[in-house]
């Protein structure tokens, strides 16, 4: 039988990019106790001003410091993130991503964190394309069979190398995809073509991009199962008239947010207390999911606020 695995409480500092990270680290240990792990930018879209890359992979004395500085203060890093799109038909956004995420899989190996956060990016709709095309539906014909094109001449190949590099240089590291709209990676239809491809694929359950994709969270992770391998913390809150207006597809998201029919939340601010304690159930079932990063993105909302809020909720719902 599977061992259960409580998942600690995590945040991802890309909010607080614009303070030191020893900052950062002294106000959540005063202010969010709970929070026992970091999920930090490595590249890619995400700011690495809390990691820098070039120096933490080729200076051991500097790496060591930065990892004392966390573990001094009772805490720990359990992912690199690289949310980017390595499948960019811009070659040298594309050139960079891929650079940064096969750097932090290196880092991740040196320091012993076993997961690496990214997205499966969107390539353009067909070569000679100088814009991603998103996938997303064939409701058209000239939609239509986008994504199989995409699949067979971007998406595998790169996925195949990706994995095989991973499994190579950190046999224990997952590289866990977000299914994320806007990317090739959104559902669990998408997401079983693509982790198929390797062993070293997981996924990053977020349960808000499922909360306005009309999906149900506990339905997906008990479909996933033990291919979930990290999660973020975030919720989402709908607006009625705004939703009966423009539907869930608003071209302008997010902003203006008063106008959005949906906006990221707190944790606890869409869905209460009850139904988190469910989902953090199904997570611990599974046995994978080693941390829930609080992902702070509520447009109405402080992350100073937020984060603690949010470990609040958290926190009683963890199992014992």
């Amino acid at each position: 039988m599977q061992d259960t695995l409580t998942p600690r409480i995590g945040v991802v500092t890309e909010p607080f990019a614009a303070r030191p990270l020893v900052e950062v680290m002294d106000w959540l240990v005063r202010e969010a106790p709970a929070v026992t792990d970091l999920e930090i930018g490595a590249g890619g879209y995400a700011p690495r001003a809390h990691c820098d890359m070039p120096t933490l992979l080729h200076d051991a004395p500097a790496r060591r410091a930065w990892l004392n500085e966390i573990t001094a203060r009772g805490l720990r890093v359990c992912a690199l993130n690289v949310w980017g799109n390595p499948l960019h038909p811009d070659r040298a956004i594309a050139h960079q991503h891929d650079a940064d995420l096969r750097d932090a899989i290196r880092l991740a190996a040196q320091i012993g964190v076993e997961r690496v956060v990214a997205l499966a990016g969107c390539p353009p709709g067909a070569r000679g394309d100088q814009t991603p095309h998103f996938a997303g539906g064939g409701w058209l014909p000239y939609l239509e069979d986008i994504f199989e094109t995409q699949f067979e001449q971007w998406v595998e190949p790169y996925w195949t190398g990706i994995a095989e590099f991973a499994t190579r240089e950190h046999p224990q590291l997952l590289v866990c995809l977000e299914l994320h709209p806007g990317t090739v990676v959104y559902n669990i239809e998408s997401f079983d073509r693509v982790s198929n491809l390797g062993d070293a694929i997981a996924a990053n359950i977020d349960p808000s991009h499922f909360f306005w994709m009309g999906m149900d969270p506990v339905a997906v992770v008990d479909n996933i199962g033990d291919r979930a391998g990290h999660c973020h913390g975030k919720d989402v809150t709908f607006s009625t008239e705004n939703l009966a207006l423009n539907g869930l597809l608003d071209r302008r998201w997010p902003r203006p947010p008063e106008a959005m029919p949906w906006n990221f939340a707190v944790v606890g601010r869409g869905h209460d207390q009850a139904w988190w304690r469910r989902f953090v159930a199904a997570l611990s079932a599974k046995g994978r999911v080693q941390t829930i990063a609080i992902e702070h993105e509520d447009p109405f909302v402080t992350a100073e606020e937020g984060i603690p809020e949010a470990a609040a909720v958290l926190g009683p719902s963890r199992t014992t």
